[in-house]
């Protein structure tokens, strides 16, 4: 490897062929640490990218067909599962690539629009949980005007405006962080193009953006995040003056499988996006990453349709219908 794409701790990085990257890319070297678990590494990913695509569309397919599922609850539902799949097809194919044709190049074009969808994306799934959050509280403790309130134009303006708030966001910090020098080393020791990483490489003062990074992160996260806390708070506070177990028990189960999503979504981003950046190794900070990019999207179906009966009901009937209909034919 030439000297100017070293990194330490890049073992066995490959170098950067004439073919495969110009001098002005940059070199993703995620899992470079480890250069013998990439082929199985590579089938690990590829296998949890498809079961990430195939679940999160069958939960699209199922909310869109079947009319019982036509709730605002899964109305939102089917919006997180579009939301996953544009996320895992952002980070996953990527990542492929960068295991089993390591040293190939990004250009700074295709790296700063991988990190314009990451920060979108991120951003979206954080106001998008919080409109779901909203959705059970309005349910549960105000069941006689949930339908007044959670109007089809409503949702639609919910679920529109959690898709385009993280594009200024992002749109703005992708820009700065892109019009600062990158000098030295152009090997991002991560698997996606990310801010951490890619700060690294620049030779300028990054204070100030930095510090607006922090600020925005902090009203991203935890904003929406507080706001979860109180809907779910007054949730909890209706069901415990609920006289009925029977009744307890169903609206509880309701927000189970949010509540999971929930906990696996911010505890993951939680951990990376709001703890100091010398307080992890880029190594450590790959395999937390790996919870929210890939793994996370691959359970939000599972854990929406193992815990509910209704998900569960709406796959039988539309296989029930499928074979009928063939039968038919």
């Amino acid at each position: 490897m030439p000297a100017a794409w070293a990194l330490p701790g890049a073992l066995d990085a490959p170098p950067c062929a004439n073919q495969s990257c110009t001098p002005r890319d940059l070199v993703l070297l995620g899992f470079a640490h480890v250069p013998t678990l990439r082929p199985l590494l590579a089938a690990l990913f590829l296998a949890t990218f498809l079961l990430t695509l195939l679940g999160n569309a069958l939960i699209v397919l199922l909310t869109a067909l079947d009319p019982a599922l036509r709730s605002p609850m899964y109305f939102f539902l089917r919006h997180l599962a579009l939301l996953e799949i544009s996320f895992s097809l952002n980070i996953a194919p990527r990542l492929l690539v960068t295991l089993l044709r390591p040293g190939r190049g990004v250009s700074p074009t295709g790296c700063a629009l991988q990190l314009l969808f990451v920060l979108s994306c991120v951003t979206s799934e954080c106001f998008l949980l919080t409109a779901m959050a909203w959705d059970r509280y309005v349910a549960i403790c105000r069941p006689l005007r949930y339908g007044a309130i959670m109007t089809p134009r409503l949702c639609h303006l919910l679920a529109a405006t959690c898709w385009l708030a993280g594009v200024p966001v992002s749109l703005v910090f992708t820009v700065w962080l892109f019009s600062f020098p990158f000098c030295g080393p152009r090997g991002i020791r991560h698997f996606f193009c990310d801010i951490a990483p890619l700060l690294s490489l620049v030779c300028a003062d990054t204070r100030v953006f930095e510090s607006n990074v922090l600020a925005a992160t902090v009203l991203v996260i935890m904003v929406p995040f507080c706001l979860i806390a109180m809907s779910y708070t007054g949730v909890l506070v209706t069901v415990l003056r609920m006289p009925s177990a029977t009744g307890r028990h169903k609206a509880l189960s309701t927000c189970a499988s949010h509540l999971i999503v929930v906990v696996l979504f911010y505890g993951t981003t939680g951990v990376i996006h709001l703890r100091p950046k010398a307080s992890y190794s880029p190594e450590s900070k790959q395999v937390v990453s790996l919870s929210y990019t890939l793994v996370t999207p691959m359970l939000n179906p599972l854990i929406y349709s193992l815990r509910n009966k209704e998900v569960k009901a709406a796959l039988g009937r539309v296989c029930c219908h499928r074979q009928e209909s063939g039968r038919h034919e």
